[in-house]
Formats: structure tokens, C-alpha cells, sequence
């Protein structure tokens, strides 16, 4: 018998109860092609519900949901449930939110991208050098998406959030971008421009004021010139410059660098002069590198997702949209070492079944998420599965990650939780983030209150030598030594190179728990509570950079 292929012909569907097409992004608007009739309908529905969270900023009430995506509340509510199993939202109180480990399916696309891990270094050290935001951009059919972003800590900041999609026209990299673009492409754009003229269908950039019409004479430009600018077409004060990264192997333009600035310290015209000459060197030197890169090393695949899968249908039964999950679970499937994959490498990589991940593949082209590439019959992720919940998340912090878990922890044990970092000098510690019970005795401390490092357990895992018996230990434990009846227990948060940069903590009354009690009862439960803070700032920091405090 011969193999299903791959790639069956997308048909009409007449089914009652054929899946509806997700929202369209503005990349989407005006078409909307037809549902395949294999198009998984549930997979569908959670792309839905993770966009509409994405374009609220990462949090919404299911009746929110329910109203924004037109689903019923019971889907609503199953769907978040599974995405909650998934560790992709937490349910908080009336909430859903957004959790870094959805970064995850976006990190797969950029880990698949490579652009980022081979050329960050050139971006951030041209920030550096020019005290100016840097960032790198792909094109995404008729807008582009950041994938990398260098920015300048000032009053007034400079810089979008990586996945997030702009109209190409109104950019600096859109019309390079634009010389690549077939006919199709730019038929595209017109009736794109036709059916959203001020582009309110781009959640990351304000409203257009008014139509500019040169948009094909820039890409003429850009063309002949090799560079293009952006002289406050998103918004009044914003002038940017562009130089294309070209493809060492087919000359194509990979990415973008572009370098933006403010009307306050440097014109459009100014840029030219002055900055572009070095923007130049830099994609000079990111094409070397482009061109001498090593094939990256292979890595594991992803554990057997399937087995999980059914394992937690089984366990929370029709709340866990069982093929949503396995759907989700494809994503992962890509990596630095696998950017192009087959259905059968796909199937194999994630445990699924053959037909399994063949239904979730044309549910995922049609979304505009996967390409299919018939020569090879291979599948590459594209740069919209950064609109998974990217933007919003790509914005974290140490602080924001490590509260939740901290709550979760202080509600199991009920005593106060503390995420702390040290300061600039290294005598003292920094509270960041806190989470307190309410009992009739707390230990009362307030984000940013700074305490002397040796007297804490905190500052006793932050300052421990490698070698010290503190460090070996993996705990500080801190007994009424800063405060009479006060007693401290510390764990090291560390960062993806294993680097001790925070640590999580438990304070109590000496009364309560005595010094074995907290070493066999509180201690395991602290540590586990800094594992969870340390998976999500794993995830969150493969590609961006997560500020401690």
C-alpha cells in the first residue's frame, strides 16, 4: 500500500462542525483560505485562544476569552485547562495568563532560525559601540517580525518586543525585505492596504495618521542603494536605518540590522552619515560568520510528548483536549539541529503517530505556521509562530517569573516566600519579589528592602564560594541572627550557565519549625519551588535577555 502523502490537496470542507479559521493576523487580512477537511478543529480553536491572550498583552478572563474568540465558555474553559497542563497559562483566580514556558514554541523557530545564537553578539556589541537600540528582523509575508533586539536602557525607550509584527511599509527593513517580493506578494500587500488603511489589524504599532503612498519607490531605493531608512513612519520621533544580512549560500537576504533612534539625538539623514557606515561593517561581519558557521550540533529530541499526552487525558479525562496537545507538541519537534523536517522525522521526534502529526502539519499551514516544501518534503517552522505569546513574554523579568511560584510555595507551607538578588557592592541583598501568608505573626519584609548580605541565608547562597560547605550543601539556613526569633532558609536560582544569580527563601518565627524541621520538611519544598523558577527562566532566556530585578 503506498504512503499517505504528506501534503494532501486542501479542499472545501462540508463536514457539520468543520473547524472555523482562526482569527486572521494583519499578515492574513484579507484572505482566509479555506479549513482543509483534516484540519484538527481543537488545535485550531488553542491557536485562536493563545492569540487573542498574545494581543491582550498576556492575560484575559475566560469570559474575555469567550467573547474574544467567539468559542463557547465549556471550550473555553477545556482549552485553558490543557494549556494549564501544559505549563503554557496558569489559572489565577478569575485570570488566564500567559507563563515564560510557552516561550518555548517560539524558542524551537528561533533555535531552528539560527540567525540569533550566530549573530546577537555582532548586534549587541553595535549597540554598545553606538549607544544605540539594534535588532534584527525577518520578513513575515507583507510585515516583519523582530528577532533579536539590543536595546539602551534611557527614560525614553527605543525598541519593540521580539515576534512582534509591523506592517513592512511603515519599517525601515520592510522595503529590503520588498525587493525579494513576487508579483503575488505585492498583490497581497495592495489588497491589504485597501482593506486596512491605517492598520489597525497591527496590534504593536499605533494607528496611521494619514496614507503615504511611496512605499514601492523606498523598495526602488533600497534596492539600488543597499540600505533604507525610516524617518517616523510608526511614530513621530522614530528614525531607523537598515542594512540586509545576506545569505552566504544563495545571496538571499536572511535578515535585517537595523539600528533605531530618536529625532532627539540623531535625523533620518543623520543616520545615513553617520551610523550607517558602521552598520555596514557589522553585516559585513555577520555574513562572514553566516558563511563560516558549523552545522549545528545535534541535539536530543523531545521526550516522548504522546506518552505524556495520554497520560493526562487519562488523568483529567474530556477537561484535556487531548489533540490540542499533541498538536502543540509538533512545534517542539524543531531545533538548531533539526530546522527541516520530515512527517516521518516529526512523528518520530515527538512520538506521535504518522497520521497524528501528518493532521497537525496541514492544520499548522494553514495557520500559517508551518511551510511545506514539496522538493524536499520537509517542513520548516515560520517566523508567525513568534505570535504564540512571544511579544508579551519576551518582556519578563527574574521578579515577574519567580512570584507565582513563590505564592504557590508560601500557600503550601504557609510561611512568607522571598526572591532576592545582591547589590551592585555585593554586602548587601535586595528583596525583588515576595509572597507573605496572614497569620497573626509574619515576617514583614517589602520588595526592595536591603538587609547585609553575611547576616541572611539569602546572602549567604549568593556569596557562597564554589567550594564553601554553603555552596556544597546547596542551602543557607540563617538562625535568629539577624532578628531575635527569626529564622531564614536559602536556595541558589541559577541561570541557564548554572550561575548562582538569585536565590528563593522561607522566613518564619523560630517557633514554628524547628532548625531539623526545616531542613526535612521545608527545605524540599523550597527547593523544588527554585527548579520551577529556573525552568521558566531557562525558557525565557534562550533568546532574550531577562532582567533580575
Amino acid at each position: 500500500m503506498p504512503a499517505t502523502p504528506a501534503h494532501p490537496t486542501t479542499r472545501p470542507t462540508g463536514a457539520a462542525g468543520a473547524a472555523p479559521a482562526t482569527a486572521p493576523e494583519a499578515s492574513d487580512v484579507p484572505e482566509t483560505p479555506t479549513v482543509p477537511a483534516e484540519a484538527v478543529t481543537p488545535l485550531i480553536r488553542g491557536i485562536t485562544v493563545l492569540h487573542r491572550l498574545t494581543e491582550a498583552g498576556g492575560t484575559l478572563t475566560p469570559s474575555m476569552l469567550e467573547k474574544a474568540t467567539g468559542l463557547a465558555r465549556s471550550t473555553v474553559d477545556r482549552i485553558t485547562a490543557t494549556l494549564a497542563r501544559m505549563g503554557y497559562v496558569r489559572l489565577d483566580g478569575r485570570d488566564v495568563v500567559l507563563t515564560p514556558r510557552l516561550m518555548e514554541l517560539g524558542n524551537a523557530y528561533l533555535a531552528a532560525l539560527r540567525l540569533p545564537a550566530l549573530l546577537d553578539a555582532h548586534a549587541d556589541a553595535l549597540a554598545d559601540a553606538l549607544d544605540e537600540s539594534v535588532s534584527l528582523a525577518v520578513g513575515d509575508r507583507d510585515g516583519i517580525r523582530f528577532i533579536h533586539q539590543a536595546t539602551r536602557r534611557r527614560a525614553m525607550s527605543l525598541s519593540f518586543r521580539i515576534g512582534d509584527l509591523l506592517p513592512a511599509e511603515r519599517t525601515a527593513p520592510g522595503p529590503l525585505f520588498a525587493t525579494e517580493w513576487t508579483e503575488t506578494d505585492w498583490q497581497h500587500w495592495r489588497r491589504r492596504r485597501a482593506a486596512d488603511p491605517e492598520d489597525r489589524t497591527f496590534p504593536a504599532v499605533p494607528p496611521r495618521p494619514h496614507l503615504r503612498d511611496d512605499f514601492e519607490q523606498r523598495t526602488a531605493d533600497a534596492a539600488r542603494q543597499g540600505w533604507a531608512l525610516d524617518d517616523q513612519l510608526i511614530e513621530p520621533g522614530l528614525v531607523a536605518v537598515s542594512a540586509p544580512v545576506r545569505h552566504p549560500a544563495t545571496g538571499r537576504i536572511a535578515c535585517v540590522a537595523n539600528v533605531v533612534s530618536h529625532t532627539s539625538r540623531h535625523t533620518a539623514e543623520d543616520l545615513r552619515a553617520t551610523l550607517l557606515p558602521r552598520l555596514r561593517e557589522t553585516v559585513a561581519a555577520m555574513e562572514r560568520d553566516l558563511a563560516t558557521a558549523p552545522p549545528a550540533p545535534q541535539g536530543p529530541p523531545p521526550a516522548d510528548l504522546a506518552t505524556w499526552t495520554a497520560a493526562s487525558k487519562q488523568e483529567l479525562g474530556r477537561d484535556f483536549v487531548e489533540s490540542l496537545a499533541r498538536g502543540l507538541t509538533v512545534l517542539t519537534a524543531f531545533d538548531a539541529s533539526r530546522p527541516a523536517l520530515t512527517l516521518t522525522e516529526v512523528a518520530r521526534a515527538t512520538g506521535l503517530a504518522r497520521a497524528t502529526a501528518r493532521r497537525a502539519l496541514i492544520t499548522y499551514e494553514h495557520l500559517g505556521l508551518v511551510r511545506h516544501h514539496p522538493d524536499t518534503r520537509t517542513f520548516t517552522l515560520t517566523p508567525r509562530v513568534l505570535s504564540l505569546g512571544f511579544p508579551p513574554l519576551s518582556r519578563t523579568s527574574l521578579p515577574r517569573i519567580a512570584q507565582p511560584h513563590l505564592e504557590d510555595l508560601a500557600a503550601r507551607v504557609q510561611e512568607s516566600a522571598s526572591l532576592a538578588v545582591l547589590t551592585p557592592s555585593a554586602d548587601e541583598i535586595q528583596y525583588t519579589a515576595r509572597a507573605v501568608t496572614h497569620g497573626i505573626m509574619a515576617v514583614d519584609i517589602t520588595v526592595g528592602t536591603r538587609l547585609p548580605a553575611q547576616a541572611t541565608a539569602l546572602g549567604r547562597v549568593l556569596l557562597a564560594d564554589p567550594s564553601s560547605p554553603t555552596a556544597r550543601a546547596g542551602y543557607a539556613l540563617a538562625d535568629e541572627e539577624l532578628e531575635q526569633g527569626l529564622r531564614a532558609l536559602a536556595v541558589p536560582v541559577r541561570d541557564r550557565t548554572g550561575r548562582t544569580v538569585a536565590a528563593a527563601n522561607l522566613a518564619m518565627h523560630a517557633a514554628r519549625h524547628t532548625r531539623e524541621a526545616c531542613l526535612d520538611h521545608l527545605l524540599p519544598a523550597l527547593r523544588d519551588t527554585a527548579s520551577r523558577i529556573e525552568a521558566d527562566l531557562h525558557v525565557a532566556s534562550r533568546f532574550t535577555q531577562v532582567p533580575l530585578t
